[in-house]
């Protein structure tokens, strides 16, 4: 398989791993908490020429979905609207389906995409992928999975539990 096709082929494992959850019995899609108000909270606080920086324990809810780092910038409109969310510090994205770990993430508001880098983890359920960016839209709940370096080249790895295997 080619290495565009190997991708292409990734990208769609992850993006039904993300939708799995969502999809089943009526459950909350994540990407309706892209219009919900967001709410924020750290040790800190620090104003910036274009926002504001949440340092400890910075957190960012919106809807069901939780934000959480060691430091978080978040760029803001004059009229006091968040268009941009950059996370520092062992990032974790958690939605009610699935849990996002990263080093460092990027929420653009305009986009809805969340871009996830660093040693990238994604866990539903037991199901667990690793690589080292995912890019997701949280209005979508759709994903993509870039590899992370290996001794054997960039690689996307991760487990899956087909249903009923308990």
């Amino acid at each position: 398989m080619s290495m565009s096709r190997t991708r292409n082929f990734l990208g769609a494992l992850i993006a039904a791993a993300v939708l799995v959850a969502p999809a089943a019995g009526g459950a909350q899609v994540a990407g309706n908490a892209a219009d919900a108000p967001i709410a924020w909270g750290g040790d800190d606080l620090a104003i910036t020429p274009d926002g504001f920086d949440l340092i400890g324990r910075a957190e960012i809810t919106q809807g069901d979905n939780r934000l959480r780092a060691q430091r978080v910038n978040l760029t803001t409109t004059d009229g006091g609207g968040v268009t941009r969310v950059e996370a520092v510090g062992e990032v974790f994205f958690v939605t009610p389906t699935q849990t996002m770990r990263g080093d460092r993430a990027v929420y653009d508001l305009g986009t809805d995409e969340l871009i996830v880098t660093g040693e990238v983890i994604l866990a539903q359920g037991d199901n667990v992928v690793r690589g080292g960016r995912l890019v997701y839209n949280v209005r979508t709940g759709t994903g993509q999975m870039a590899g992370a370096p290996t001794p054997g080249g960039n690689r996307v790895q991760g487990v899956f539990y087909p249903e009923g295997n308990d």
